[in-house]
């Protein structure tokens, strides 16, 4: 029964969609039998009529396919400017200081204001095409800029100290933070900027397009022609609307492969100690590390003991070079892998992706985490894995990338004993003569 019930519901969602259409267009077609006056409001008939007969001329197509061009171009160049821009002004705060008064005056001032000053400067040619253009730039370019100061910092960590290329921090960091925001631009923009194109083609009148189309029909009263030039642009709305997020929803759906970032494989001669001489951090005037001096060998495990707020996370941002000491000294290799205190994995990919990111090699990520994941959980999203499950992804992430050093934040949380020992010996396997630094309240397994 749940099962019949189930298959149903989209079937019934349908009949009510058509029903309430239908009960819209008898409402249309009793308010034109009641005034009674075609030239004021023209049947659902004779607007359907008026239809069927533009598309029987040659010239129609001709119309269309030119507004239609002319929009594109309008919407596609605004985009590719918008997105430009607003990647600047995210690397640069004077260009977004810089385009903030242009983007403001851009999105308030009446498209009416622009449709006669660009006829003054340029005529109705190229008219809807420019319109569309400002129309989409400013809601394209705020939207996108929102989605770029969105993108989560703690990430963008990750991918430093991992050494990701741009190319995979762009795709697998930034891409996802800009989903929603440019999401709600382009649904904005799309249809803004056929209300405002068309509208500009009725203003300017430009010889065989929709805008003369429907000024002619506005000039001999042809009200049947006016609703059904209307329906024609509706149609085209919707499904240039249709066809622009189908390529979004394609572009956020391609997986591009994860490039090697090419760092090479450390050699016995290239490890080095790692050196502390007198490093001292405080925050807000409180002192967590106080002139410490250590020298981690290469080759050897050390652990990090302590209560919560003892300093075991700062120490090891410092070595990671994620964090700058107050005072004293670092000298470290320059390769480092890391779990982090949080997990830090790109949430919308599987986790073979998430290691083959820091490895390059997703043959390999997958298996070194068939070590210590169940294989059924290796190509699941990682937001649907678990705590621990997440969690050993990290680990496999911090030890299989190339490095010289590795830096382990509580590595073995919401695991249970026997996963913490499998945990511990897989460390221990895949140290190969690399400093291990270990920040947790145990070490006994």
């Amino acid at each position: 029964m749940k099962k019949d019930s189930a298959v149903g519901r989209p079937v019934v969602g349908k009949l009510r969609k058509c029903t309430v259409i239908a009960a819209w267009l008898l409402i249309w077609h009793i308010l034109a039998l009641t005034v009674d006056n075609p030239v004021l409001l023209a049947t659902p008939a004779q607007t359907a009529w008026r239809m069927l007969s533009l598309f029987g001329r040659g010239s129609f197509y001709a119309a269309v396919g030119r507004s239609l061009l002319r929009i594109a171009v309008g919407f596609f160049a605004g985009m590719a400017a918008a997105l430009l821009l607003a990647s600047g002004s995210r690397r640069f705060s004077l260009i977004e200081e810089f385009l903030s008064p242009l983007m403001a005056l851009a999105k308030a001032m009446p498209v009416a204001s622009f449709v006669v000053l660009l006829l003054i400067w340029w005529g109705a040619e190229a008219l809807s095409a420019v319109i569309c253009f400002l129309v989409v730039l400013p809601n394209i370019y705020i939207n996108t800029l929102e989605g770029l100061k969105s993108t989560d910092l703690k990430m963008l960590e990750m991918a430093r100290v991992f050494r990701l290329p741009a190319r995979s921090r762009f795709f697998y960091i930034y891409r996802p933070a800009l989903k929603p925001f440019l999401y709600g631009g382009m649904k904005i923009s799309l249809g803004m900027c056929w209300k405002s194109g068309i509208a500009a083609e009725v203003i300017g009148v430009p010889g065989g397009s929709i805008g003369e189309g429907l000024y002619l029909s506005k000039v001999y009263l042809d009200t049947a022609g006016v609703l059904g030039w209307t329906a024609v642009v509706i149609l085209l709305s919707v499904l240039f609307e249709k066809a622009v997020l189908g390529l979004m929803d394609r572009f956020f759906a391609w997986d591009p492969g994860c490039g090697c970032h090419g760092a090479a494989r450390p050699r016995p001669l290239e490890r080095q100690p790692i050196r502390l001489a007198e490093v001292t951090k405080a925050y807000g005037g409180q002192t967590v590390i106080d002139r410490l001096s250590a020298v981690y060998e290469p080759g050897q495990t050390y652990y990090l003991t302590g209560p919560s707020g003892s300093g075991k996370t700062t120490l090891l941002r410092i070595l990671a070079r994620l964090t700058e000491p107050d005072s004293g000294q670092m000298t470290a290799p320059p390769l480092c892998g890391m779990v982090f205190q949080e997990d830090r994995l790109c949430e919308d990919y599987d986790a073979v992706v998430n290691v083959g990111l820091a490895t390059g090699d997703r043959a390999g990520a997958e298996e070194a985490l068939g070590l210590l994941l169940p294989r059924e959980a290796l190509h699941k999203p990682c937001r649907q894995l678990s705590g621990g499950m997440r969690r050993r992804v990290a680990l496999v992430r911090a030890m299989e990338a190339e490095s010289l050093y590795v830096l382990l934040d509580e590595p073995f949380t919401g695991m249970d004993r026997d996963t913490c020992a499998r945990a511990w010996q897989y460390i221990r396997e895949r140290q190969a003569g690399r400093t291990v630094i270990i920040a947790h309240h145990f070490h006994d397994f």
